[in-house]
């Protein structure tokens, strides 16, 4: 896979040779062993790893703000996280104060509903 994928990138650095554009002119990954003359041969090759320099480090900024965003939103979806934990804390916390006050109503009630059938 990476040699037919080096293959396409010499074919289209060849076809752009074909048409007498330079390396200069045309920034990108040129064939540099078609050249017989050593000082092109290093011109060449260096304008290759230019190329590839300018390339990877803009790729390298590009991620870095991908990354940077995304730890931007990981941390804005903790700090809901942790809104909503402190809610559901809370609303625990008044339902269990709400739950033994219920039974206890719920009981002499009942106390009263028998009382009050029996007395019928």
């Amino acid at each position: 896979m990476r040699h037919a994928m080096m293959a396409m990138l010499l074919m289209a650095a060849g076809a752009g040779a074909a048409t007498d554009a330079r390396a200069q002119d045309v920034p990108g990954i040129e064939i540099c062993t078609a050249e017989k003359d050593m000082a092109r041969r290093t011109g060449c090759l260096q304008s290759n790893v230019n190329f590839l320099k300018t390339t990877m480090t803009q790729m390298g900024l590009d991620q870095q703000r991908k990354l940077d965003a995304a730890t931007r939103q990981i941390d804005a979806l903790k700090a809901a996280v942790v809104a909503l934990q402190k809610r559901v804390d809370e609303l625990q916390a008044a339902q269990k104060k709400a739950e033994p006050a219920a039974p206890a109503k719920d009981g002499k009630d009942a106390a009263k509903d028998g009382g009050g059938g029996a007395k019928k």
